[in-house]
Order: structure tokens, then C-alpha cells, then sequence
């Protein structure tokens, strides 16, 4: 539950401060008649997320167990290449945001109405589409009701956030919001990679699914409190292979040191605001 909504909270928050920063723009510059446009383009972003979550779904409810695992294994993989793009894409332009969109909402301005909700859209949807890919192997994982829930608070949460943003009621250090939540992306996408790679071991795609590393589970029972825990934080698994372990291995420490690593700030960079008044 925690993972969904800190994903959800991340997710929500990206694309809340985008349609603030749009809605702001155009209240400020009395283009309030594009509103509906904006709003038009949100929505369908929506309905499209919500539509790839329930593909998703749905298609692998359809297949064999074999074909089942070999579907949630990739998608996993696919999960984290994304989760990892969108960690680092934020991590290099949460300073320029604001002006980044300033340019494109008056592009589409001047190309008109349906040229604003497309612009909508595609930023929105974007979030949206990281958002279902990746929540949904997690809650696969999870295998329990609560998953889906945290993903809900943690979009509910971002949209309450989004808003007092807008209305300039609270502040916040983008940059390092964005940090410390993409540290705690990283570690969860490090056990949705493991998952994934249990997935094409069970489906006999990768090998060494009799090859245990170490085996807790009974020291770690997954139906503890401790155990749900460990599993809804970070996708720990009690009995976990030699691959599994290797791959997370491999993929979080160097992820891990390269978005620590002090970012180089650029004069054009520097400018703008880190903190919530990039979305005035």
C-alpha cells in the first residue's frame, strides 16, 4: 500500500503541477476561455490511463499461467525503464518546468483551441501512462486489496497538494521533493525488477528457479505485519533466487549513485525557481 502511494503521490503531484501551471498561465494572461480546452485534454489523459490499467488487467486475466507470468515479467521490466526515465527526466527539469510549459501553452495558444487540449493531453496522459504501467505490476505483486487503495490516496493526496499549490496556501521545495521521492522510486523499482525476473524464471524464460540465494520465509512469514510490510515498501521476498538477487543488485546501486550524483546547474537553470513558485 505504501509503494502504490507513493507512486500515485508522485505520479498525481507531476501531473497536478502541470495543469496548475497551465491553468495559471492562462488565468494570468485573461485567456480564461481556453479553461474548457485544458480541462477537455485532462480528461481524455484520464480516461486513457484508466483504460490502459484495465487492459492490462483484463489481458492477462485471458491467458495461460505460462503466458501470464511471461506477460507480468516483462511488464515489470518495461515498469522500471520507465520509472527510471521519469525519475531522471524530473530530476533534470523540475528546475525549468515553468518556463518549459510557459513556451508550449503559448505555442498552442496561437494554433488554437484543439492545439491546447492536444498539449493538455499529452502532458497529462504521459503521467498518467508511467503512472498505470508501473502500479500495475506492483499491485499484482502485492497480492492484496489494500494495493490499489494506496494508489488512490496518493493521487488524491497529489490533487489536494496541486491545488493548494495553486492557490499558493502551502510551499514546497520541488527539488527536493522530487529527490527524496525518486530515491524511494528507485528502491521500489529495484524489487519490481526482481519481481519481473521471478515471473521469467517461473515461466521458464530465464533460468535458476531452484537456484536460492537465501530463504526467510519462515523467519519472515509474508502474512506478518512485517512480512506485508517488508513486501509492500520494497517487493522483498522471503525465498529469492540468484538471479533475482543479482538483477537487483545490478540495478540499484549503480541507478542509485548516478541520481545522487551532484547535477551540474546551468545558468538557464539556475533561474528559475525550485520551489512551489515555479507553478505561479
Amino acid at each position: 500500500m505504501f509503494s502504490n502511494f507513493l507512486i500515485g503521490l508522485r505520479e498525481g503531484l507531476e501531473a497536478a503541477l502541470v495543469v496548475g501551471i497551465i491553468v495559471a498561465y492562462l488565468v494570468r494572461s485573461d485567456r480564461r476561455d481556453r479553461l474548457v480546452a485544458v480541462w477537455v485534454g485532462v480528461a481524455v489523459a484520464i480516461a486513457i490511463s484508466l483504460g490502459v490499467g484495465a487492459l492490462l488487467t483484463f489481458t492477462s486475466r485471458s491467458l495461460s499461467f505460462t503466458a501470464q507470468e511471461t506477460f507480468g515479467g516483462v511488464m515489470s521490466i518495461i515498469a522500471v525503464a520507465f520509472v527510471t526515465w521519469m525519475v531522471f527526466w524530473m530530476r533534470s527539469t523540475s528546475h525549468a518546468l515553468r518556463d518549459e510549459l510557459h513556451g508550449k501553452i503559448e505555442t498552442a495558444l496561437n494554433m488554437g483551441a484543439g492545439a491546447l487540449a492536444v498539449a493538455s493531453l499529452i502532458a497529462v496522459g504521459r503521467e498518467g501512462l508511467e503512472t498505470a504501467l508501473f502500479l500495475w505490476p506492483t499491485i499484482q505483486s502485492a497480492d492484496s486489496a489494500s494495493a490499489p487503495v494506496g494508489a488512490v490516496l496518493g493521487l488524491v493526496t497529489a490533487v489536494v497538494i496541486g491545488y493548494l499549490i495553486y492557490r499558493r496556501s502551502v510551499k514546497l521545495n520541488l527539488a527536493k521533493f522530487f529527490r527524496y521521492t525518486g530515491i524511494g522510486l528507485i528502491v521500489v523499482a529495484a524489487g519490481v525488477l526482481a519481481y519481473g525476473i521471478h515471473d521469467l524464471q517461473e515461466a521458464d524464460i530465464l533460468p535458476g528457479i531452484n537456484s536460492i540465494a537465501f530463504d526467510v520465509s519462515q523467519q519472515v512469514p509474508p502474512s506478518s505485519w512485517y512480512g506485508t510490510l517488508l513486501k509492500g515498501t520494497v517487493n522483498f521476498q522471503g525465498r529469492t533466487t540468484w538471479l533475482q538477487l543479482v538483477a537487483w543488485a545490478a540495478y540499484l546501486v549503480p541507478v542509485m549513485v548516478l541520481f545522487l550524483r551532484p547535477q551540474r546547474r546551468t545558468a538557464a537553470d539556475a533561474a528559475p525557481s525550485a520551489s512551489l513558485a515555479a507553478s505561479r
